[in-house]
């Protein structure tokens, strides 16, 4: 059996690694003129990890990535909100979405690897399957669903680096009026981070300007970072399939999410296996990732509200008054149930 895999992105190195292992024969189509990862930093959450395990690539993520366990949750002006105790908790990799993308992309022979590729239609794809993993704005999802809405601005926007350090910090969030930060460590010393803003779409706006006044070393970061990568943050609106025909969608083209949980990355891994493991039978595929991806596209919306979007003085005294009322182990266990995914028994 046949697949084309579109996009050459983490979700779809993942989708072609994991086909592969069940003995698909495979190729990835990518538009771009050379198949690279831009980006930040990336956490590489248990469930994550459990996919990566079962391609058989996780021993190198763990060997690039910095093992860490979440610091907590801080408020604007550096008060500790919530202590994740590490007893118990399963460990984060940090890592850089280039390394990751590297692992997938050493893990497939080169041959199967072809750049400079617009598809622009399905019919144009002679494959048993095709893998839609090109994006948020995916083309082969307007095609396959026209009716379905296309994605939609979340109301905020980021901007995200990588600062030389050297550092030793934990894995932190934090949570401010109307913005929120997260510090994310690397094996090196680097640090990924990320600021994020309640603002119109395309707005004219400073991270320093906005962020300048939040616990140290978030200010540092900033400034001490040579390329800010800068945008407007978009989700795509609850699909009613992820599948048609011999089509299947994964990732950011199937379910793309904002970001307050951390598991966009994440769930593009999950897709993968989970494809693989269906063997082509895309009405399983369907029936396992719909749910569980709505499941985490509401977890991460309400997590905005509850964080992000929260701007008004009794709003944060409220909200920052809850945060630091919970225990560590129940926040911990709060987290984790987005985190407790496994890899579907495979077909007989």
């Amino acid at each position: 059996m046949k697949a084309i895999v579109v996009g050459g992105g983490i979700g779809g190195l993942a989708a072609a690694v994991s086909l592969r292992r069940v003995g698909w024969e495979v190729q990835v189509l990518e538009r771009a003129a050379a198949f690279a990862e831009i980006g930040a930093g990336v956490g590489v959450m248990p469930n994550a990890l459990r996919a990566l395990e079962w391609m058989g690539v996780a021993d190198e993520v763990r060997r690039l990535g910095t093992p860490r366990v979440s610091g907590g949750v801080r408020a604007s002006d550096g008060r500790w909100l919530v202590h994740l105790p590490e007893a118990g908790q399963e460990r984060v990799i940090a890592m850089h979405r280039a390394d990751l993308h590297g692992v997938l992309l050493r893990a497939l022979p080169p041959e199967i690897l072809f750049n400079n590729v617009e598809v622009t239609g399905v019919e144009e794809l002679d494959a048993d399957l095709v893998v839609a993993a090109d994006g948020i704005n995916s083309r082969l999802r307007a095609e396959l669903l026209p009716d379905a809405p296309g994605p939609v601005y979340a109301g905020a926007t980021a901007w995200r680096g990588v600062a030389p350090g050297p550092y030793d910090l934990p894995i932190t969030q934090t949570l401010g009026p109307g913005g929120e930060a997260g510090v994310l460590p690397l094996g090196d010393g680097r640090v990924c981070w990320y600021v994020a803003a309640v603002a119109p779409a395309q707005a004219g706006l400073d991270p320093l300007e906005l962020f300048g006044g939040w616990h140290d070393p978030l200010p540092h970061l900033i400034r001490s970072t040579s390329q800010v990568l800068r945008h407007d943050i978009y989700e795509l609106p609850l699909l009613p399939t992820f599948v048609r025909g011999r089509v299947a969608l994964l990732g950011d083209a199937a379910h793309a999410m904002t970001p307050y949980l951390g598991q966009g990355a994440c769930m593009a891994l999950e897709d993968a296996v989970t494809l693989a493991s269906v063997d082509g039978d895309l009405a399983r595929y369907d029936a396992l990732r719909r749910p569980r991806t709505r499941a985490v596209w509401r977890g991460s919306r309400r997590a905005g509200r509850f964080g992000i979007e929260v701007r008004s003085r009794l709003g944060l005294e409220v909200r920052n008054f809850a945060l630091r009322s919970v225990p560590g182990s129940v926040a911990l266990r709060g987290m984790s149930r987005f985190t407790t995914w496994q890899v579907p028994s495979m077909p007989r």
